[in-house]
């Protein structure tokens, strides 16, 4: 799966930052543009991981249900 992202420069601090605008709150930076786009990857997957495990505690699992994972790429 793939998302755009949004890199500036950080005229205060340095560097760069990031943020996926489909992912609302999902932000990162980085010293270089390189480094804030690896943290922004690390950034959307834990928000991705977080978003399924709180979908899956609502969720109602019946007797004989099987529950496997699927990578989407």
């Amino acid at each position: 799966m793939k998302f755009q992202v949004v890199i500036e420069e950080d005229l205060e601090d340095g560097g760069y930052v990031v943020h996926c605008p489909a992912l609302k709150g999902c932000w990162s930076q980085g010293d270089m543009i390189e480094e804030a786009l690896e943290n922004i990857e690390e950034a959307i997957a834990g928000y991705l991981k977080t978003l399924n495990e709180r979908a899956m505690r609502d969720v109602k699992i019946p007797d004989k249900t099987i529950i496997k994972e699927v990578a989407v790429v």
